[in-house]
């Protein structure tokens, strides 16, 4: 049974876009699910008002193509997301335009400007048994999670599982980065909303990704893909043989199996289509590394202590490029912590407050934080 498929799209012609979703779907039965009077909300990475050629958001031609096959069934479509910002019409109404989703509402899309907010009780959470999200959600009879993938400063990879963060509401994403500032942590929240939400599909823009400084300063680069599955983290494995990045290095999927919800090898994933046809190998990501638990073999109190500090001394960071840094100031505004100050026009970044959440890095709109790795990380986890 297909678990994850995968197709070629060469471009985002509307002709290619529906002909490869449709050719995607196939092995997974089709929208045969999909029933007249539906209310489907696509959620759709909108993480920022960038232009769709900066491959920084899901391209409007597939969320209109998308939306061009539901309607077909007789579906009511509602297209959103809650970008890193006030989760409001003004700032919404802005992404909607700059990221081209006009086009998807022509094609008879709602995009939701429905900007209420709840709170969860999820007590089989494994970490976030309580959180806000977007109350548009509660309205549909099915969700499909439609993704862009791209690197990731904190996650290192950024499609399928990652995405539902998009439920959270914006202005209140960095408080969840500071209430779960281990990336474990982080990331189990971010699986617990996947299970809380139970997304129908799992659909991944992977036309043109985003490699490097993601997930919005990176750079574009074209794969020429589409992947779609129901499983998201098995979606994650396969787009991590994608880019040649080992699935244990990505919190997610680190997370999804602790809890045992996969196996750590992509290849026990059932695939339809030819993978190794779309691998990039000079694809440059951010691999934060599987980590160090020098306490399985170094005995007792000794043990978990050198990890402590080993993992201290080897995770990633944020790291200023001062000849970019324009001294805008979002990134003191948007940090958790409070760990950046704008000095002489630049910003600069309080080491003994810093989190290491990457909030300042991904919505940097120079792209002048960086993530820095230390060499020793690199060495160890052959990166």
């Amino acid at each position: 049974m297909t678990e994850v498929s995968i197709v070629r799209c060469e471009d985002y012609s509307d002709q290619n876009c529906k002909r490869a979703l449709e050719a995607v779907l196939k092995p997974l039965g089709g929208l045969e699910w999909v029933k007249e009077g539906m209310r489907i909300v696509i959620k759709a990475n909108l993480v920022s008002a960038a232009k769709p050629e900066k491959a920084v958001t899901t391209h409007p031609k597939l969320l209109t193509a998308l939306t061009c096959l539901l309607k077909a069934r007789g579906a009511h479509v509602v297209i959103g997301d809650s970008p890193g910002n006030l989760y409001n019409a003004k700032v919404l109404n802005h992404v909607y335009s700059v990221t081209g989703l006009t086009e998807a509402e022509n094609a008879g899309a709602e995009l939701n400007r429905n900007f209420a907010q709840k709170q969860a009780d999820f007590p089989d959470a494994k970490v976030a048994k309580r959180f806000a999200y977007t109350a548009y959600l509660d309205d549909a009879d099915a969700i499909i999670s439609f993704c862009k993938l791209k690197s990731h400063g904190m996650m290192s990879l950024s499609a399928a599982t990652k995405n539902l963060f998009g439920a959270v509401p914006g202005t209140t994403k960095p408080e969840y980065h500071f209430r779960y500032p281990e990336p474990l942590d982080f990331a189990g929240m971010i699986v617990d909303l996947n299970t809380y939400f139970k997304p129908k599909l799992f659909l991944v823009d992977a036309v043109k990704a985003m490699e490097g400084n993601g997930p919005t300063a990176g750079t574009p680069v074209h794969m020429g893909a589409i992947l779609a599955g129901t499983d998201c983290h098995k979606v994650d494995l396969v787009c991590c043989k994608l880019i040649g990045l080992e699935p244990m290095s990505v919190p997610t999927l680190r997370a999804a199996a602790n809890f045992g919800y996969i196996d750590e090898n992509a290849e026990n994933v059932e695939i339809s289509g030819d993978v190794e046809a779309f691998i990039k190998s000079d694809f440059r990501r951010i691999e934060r590394g599987k980590g160090m638990q020098f306490q399985d073999v170094l005995p007792g109190v000794f043990g978990r202590t050198f990890s402590s500090v080993a993992r201290l001394a080897l995770r990633s960071s944020p790291r200023l490029k001062k000849n970019e840094c324009v001294g805008c100031g979002l990134c003191a505004n948007i940090c958790p912590a409070k760990a950046i100050e704008i000095k002489k026009q630049k910003a600069k970044i309080v080491k003994k407050q810093c989190i290491r959440c990457f909030c300042c890095q991904e919505f940097c709109p120079k792209g002048a934080m960086k993530v820095h790795r230390p060499l020793i990380a690199k060495i160890l986890n052959r990166g």
